[in-house]
């Protein structure tokens, strides 16, 4: 089963930019593309990117400057099974990542935060995406009306998406890899305030 990321190489996160810079951004965004690209690894597949522009390393590169949806249905166009893992994961685990994979049915989805779609398989050859809106719930109503089965994956590590200032303080509690890593160098830190936890930059950062 091909394994494929989607990322957005040139303006990632933009819902960050009034904490990080552009340049920030981008360095975060390969943090958390690199934890995802390990945890497919460790889950014993290897991991295709599908980027909108080109990016350096040694991962087999789709470039498509095609709006998600579009790019992600011409991946779906093969006969072969495809699993979409999101970018932004860096939660993510190889046993979550297993869990999704090894799932027998014809579409499996891992749903988000806020009922978007964070990482599918797609068996069945005529199923398509569309990620406007609540994507989760028109992923499921696309797999019926193709008649394929459906199974859900309800996963913290899969469900944890990063797009705004307040996802941080996930990474800060429960990450241990790269996107960790960078949010501590860029004194990126827990504030507990009024009984809840937001972040802070401190320092230089």
């Amino acid at each position: 089963m091909r394994v494929v990321v989607p990322f957005a190489a040139e303006q990632p996160k933009t819902r960050l930019g009034d904490f990080f810079t552009l340049a920030e951004r981008r360095e975060f965004s390969g943090a958390m593309l690199a934890d995802v690209l390990a945890a497919i690894r460790e889950s014993g597949h290897e991991p295709e990117l599908l980027a909108t522009a080109p990016v350096e390393g040694d991962v087999p590169t789709i470039v498509d400057e095609r709006p998600l949806t579009a790019a992600v249905n011409a991946v779906l166009e093969a006969d072969s099974p495809v699993a979409i893992v999101m970018a932004d994961l860096p939660l993510a685990t190889p046993a979550a990542l297993v869990e999704l994979f090894d799932a027998p049915e014809d579409v499996v989805l891992a749903p988000g935060r806020g009922g978007g779609t964070n990482a599918l398989v797609a068996r069945h050859p005529d199923f398509r995406v569309d990620y406007h809106g609540t994507s989760y719930l028109d992923h499921r109503e696309a797999a019926r009306r193709v008649g394929a089965s459906v199974g859900i994956v309800d996963s913290f590590r899969l469900g944890t998406d990063i797009d705004e200032r307040a996802d941080l303080a996930e990474v800060l509690v429960h990450g241990e890899g790269a996107a960790r890593a960078w949010l501590d160098r860029a004194d990126v830190r827990l504030v507990r305030s009024d009984g809840r936890v937001g972040v802070e930059r401190t320092g230089n950062g």
